[in-house]
């Protein structure tokens, strides 16, 4: 980190002697509406901590997705896109290949994420978060990102900070672009192209319309073509992150409680099973056959027409679709509690070729056992958007108002296309001495695998908010700083959501982890009434009030005020600071969702049948020890709203022509947060959570009970630092030296009421780390037709998950990747984009978590892709 940072500030301190002195011209102020505020007011006097990135920068920069985009924010903590797909459903957390923005590392559902400044429905599966797939990045022309609260402009969710995704308010020429993205290595290619088209000029003509067809498309990334994917078996650092249900199938016997592997002397089946020889038995090195990233096809429509009803008033139809196709698959299905009778000619030491083993008493086997002829476990997922919002705005009487109806769906769904089986017939089959658990099948063996194949769709839901929204602002009286100015604003909206699980399908497949659930649906109207007050009481300082009032027909109704403050004493220094309380009201999904019985995400003992993973009388350590268990997972009518203080308070700096420097300190607590007790915090205390531990009549485990629950507080805070540094105009060109990054002084938790803190400010946690500091940092250069880019995106280290023995233990390293990009707008109408990503051809640092599928790695906070090429060509004519 440190040579990282004398880097970046040795570039900052170099630009300004490339500067030359030159007149500045004089631009025209025009009062817009901003993120974060709902006064119009001229940009160089908000008193927001808002950052602001460009479209045709992060283009030129090779970025496709509106993920990617946030990627490069350093206080977007997280980055959880398509490839925690791989898994989702089987851990109770089905994504649908949704990509989510989790601004300040409090989770998506408290980053609120808006598109021209309205809502998006949120994504069906959680029902917390928008999906970031759905955002028409090729019609974009900014994104701005507030990192403040925002309850009191904008309702619900906004606690870390908001996102405002803006697209251009007009076009009138056609562009079509092609791009391109080839890994060094195999898998994880990329192709895209889009089109961006309009007619009629809004000023002279008096309309516009304007329309944007985007495809991208993206080739799976498989665990195996990537070396530090490969494997959860690395011996080196103490991983063994595998299954005890496993190809050939483990055995145990009730009547000796001997267990074994017939496989076991041969070595199992390697590299995909390997040997343990504790006990004789194999284990499955699932992680050899996931993926990385799964294939994904994405298409967007994005439509807009504006007419000018007169000189003030205008009237525009806006419409939105998109379409996310993503293909996942993980390893053949685990079948457990099988029961083989000493008469299956496939018991060791009968006719079918299973050598015999010592110490069996003759009484049918337990076995556990996962068929690889099956095939991957393969779920095709396809998400679906749509909005239309109708809008008029204009000036009447003095006020400038704002009125529109916003009609948003999000679905998605679900459908088993490979791998999985029919339990109860696949458990017939391996009874009736069909099926042999300890080797390849016969030809009969085959045909009755294909006979109990499981396909079709498992399960659907849909999101949908139909919302009324009016808002108007004015200058009210004369101040001795400037106009006092006031804006009002009121809301209805309209949620209903609906969650089906497909009972033919999903009943007869315990992986699927919905074996148990029942389709739900849930409704609810949200009214909302609110102000602001703008005061420059005197010169250079102005005061922001603004008060939110809101009634939830199923939470009850909150009140959220917010006070900002913005001073310059000077040209070259502006002092801001605000301070707010804020809500989220549980979501439609988290009080409703049907309950489901999933796999945890790590292996545990059964503290009563498996203590310290020693089997106990009347246990199977098949089922009992050092496997996935069960969670009983869904919503929870009980739920209250989650509420939040933030405060902060920072400078901007211009101690120099052409460098801007800004600090900002920011401060967040919640209390009362939703979500599910972590698995690991249940099964680390049985004494205190031994009322969760579910049972079956025979005391044997049936689930961990982990519903939706208000947990406790979290607290954070910490630092934001931004830099720009510019040199002018020089005989080689212009440079522009830009830094943003966010350092957290301090992250820590609670996981129910009054409990024990935990600090997760760079350790993992329960769930992943709170990086200490990350930062962006770019070295831009333009010179007539040519521009060039040199960015650096860094995450400092921390310390693992460590559920290793001692000795293993281990310090994630820090994560910086290098990009390179140059563009040519030389010939009339076509403009070139070529660069590389990952310029140094960094792997992501090894980390032996197990939360999610892929291992050796971290999905949520690094790239497996590797060094890639990245091409664009865009003609406009």
């Amino acid at each position: 980190m440190t040579r990282s940072i004398l880097a970046a500030l040795g570039a900052l301190a170099a630009l300004p002697a490339l500067a030359q002195q030159q007149q500045a011209p004089e631009e025209k102020m025009i009062r817009v509406e901003i993120t974060g505020s709902s006064i119009k007011r001229l940009v160089s006097e908000t008193s927001q901590p808002l950052s602001v990135f460009k479209a045709e920068e992060f283009a030129k920069q090779g970025l496709t997705t509106a993920q990617e985009v946030l990627e490069r924010i350093p206080a977007n903590q997280a980055s959880v896109g398509a490839g925690n797909v791989v898994g989702g459903n089987l851990s109770g957390l089905p994504t649908g290949g949704q990509a989510v923005a989790d601004l300040r590392g409090l989770g998506g559902d408290k980053t609120l994420v808006l598109l021209n400044g309205r809502r998006i429905a949120n994504h069906p599966y959680d029902g917390a978060s928008v999906d970031l797939n759905v955002i028409p990045v090729a019609a974009l022309e900014r994104v701005e990102v507030l990192r403040d609260g925002a309850s009191a402009i904008y309702g619900t969710d906004a606690i870390g900070g908001v996102i405002n995704f803006i697209t251009r308010r007009s076009v009138t020429s056609t562009t079509l672009t092609l791009e391109g993205m080839l890994p060094r290595e195999s898998g994880g290619k990329e192709r895209r192209a889009n089109v961006v088209t309009g007619y009629g000029d809004l000023e002279r003509d008096g309309w516009n319309v304007m329309g944007v067809l985007d495809w991208q498309k993206q080739d799976v990334l498989t665990s195996q073509q990537r070396d530090f994917s490969a494997t959860g078996v690395i011996p080196a650092r103490g991983l063994e992150l595998t299954s005890g249900t496993t190809f050939p199938g483990n055995y145990f016997d009730p009547g000796t409680e001997k267990q074994g592997n017939p496989g076991f002397a041969a070595g199992c089946n390697p590299p995909f099973s390997v040997p343990r020889a504790s006990n004789g038995t194999c284990r499955q090195d699932y992680t050899r056959l996931i993926d990385n990233l799964p294939e994904q096809d994405r298409l967007v429509a994005f439509g807009k027409a504006t007419i000018k009803l007169n000189a003030d008033t205008s009237a525009s139809l806006e419409y939105l679709h998109s379409r996310n196709k993503v293909v996942s698959r993980t390893a053949p299905p685990p079948q457990t509690d099988l029961v083989l009778p000493a008469s299956s000619p496939y018991y060791p030491g009968n006719a079918g070729g299973v050598p015999a083993q010592p110490g069996l008493s003759g009484q049918p086997l337990f076995v556990n056992w996962r068929p690889l002829e099956a095939g991957q476990r393969r779920i095709n997922s396809r998400g679906e958007g749509d909005r239309l919002v109708a809008t008029l705005e204009g000036l009447a009487a003095g006020w400038d108002y704002k009125a529109g109806l916003n009609h948003s769906v999000s679905k998605s769904e679900e459908d088993f296309t490979g791998g999985y089986v029919q339990d109860a017939g696949f458990a017939a089959g391996v009874r009736n001495g069909i099926l042999n658990p300890f080797g390849l099948q016969n030809e009969a063996g085959r045909q009755y695998l294909q006979s109990v194949a499981l396909r079709g769709k498992v399960q659907d839901a849909k999101n949908k908010a139909t919302t009324v929204d009016a808002k108007a602002s004015r200058d009210l009286m004369p101040l001795a700083g400037g106009a006092m100015a006031v804006a009002l604003g009121a809301e209805f909206r309209k949620e209903d959501a609906d969650f089906n699980v497909n009972r033919d399908i999903a009943g007869q497949a315990a992986s699927s982890g919905l074996s148990g659930s029942l389709s739900k649906s849930g409704s609810r109207n949200v009214k909302a009434l609110y102000g602001e007050l703008s005061l420059p009481f005197i010169k250079d300082l102005d005061v922001q009030a603004a008060v939110r009032y809101d009634h939830y027909s199923d939470a009850g109704s909150t009140t959220n005020p917010k006070l900002g403050v913005r001073y310059q004493p000077t040209a070259q220094v502006v002092l801001r600071a605000s301070a707010s309380t804020g809500f989220r009201a549980p979501t439609l999904f988290e009080k409703n969702a049907p309950q489901s019985k999933n796999d945890t995400s790590n292996s545990y003992n059964d503290p009563i049948l498996c203590p310290n993973g020693v089997p106990q009388p009347g246990a199977n350590p098949l089922r009992d020890c050092d496997l996935q268990q069960f969670k009983l997972q869904g919503g929870n009518p009980n739920l209250t709203p989650e509420k939040s203080k933030t405060f902060s308070f920072g400078a901007v700096f211009e101690p120099m022509r052409n460098v801007t420097l800004a600090l900002d300190y920011w401060n967040i607590k919640v209390k009362d947060k939703i979500g599910a007790l972590p698995e690991q915090t249940i099964y680390g205390n049985y004494p205190k959570y031994k009322d969760r531990f579910l049972r079956n009549p025979d005391g044997s485990p049936f689930a961990i009970l982990d519903l939706n629950e208000n947990l406790g507080r979290v607290r954070t805070d910490g630092i934001d630092l931004s830099a720009t540094v510019s040199s002018g105009r020089t005989d080689f060109g212009s440079f522009t030296f830009t830094l943003d990054g966010t350092w957290v002084h301090n992250y820590e938790y609670q996981n129910e009421r009054d409990g024990a803190y935990t600090q997760n400010v760079a350790t993992y946690g329960d769930n992943g780390p709170i990086m200490r500091w990350r930062h962006n940092a770019a070295l831009t250069w333009r010179h007539g037709d040519w521009g060039a880019t040199l960015s650096q995106n860094y995450k400092t280290g921390y310390t693992d998950q460590n559920l290793v023995a001692a000795q293993y233990f281990n310090e994630v390293d820090s994560y910086q990747l290098w990009n390179l990009s140059a563009t040519y707008s030389g010939w009339k109408g076509l403009t070139l984009t070529g660069g590389v990503k990952n310029l140094f051809d960094k792997d992501p640092p090894f980390t032996n978590q197990g939360t999610v599928f892929q291992k050796g790695y971290d999905p949520r906070y690094s790239d497996p892709i590797g060094r890639a090429l990245y091409f664009r060509a865009a003609y406009t004519f």
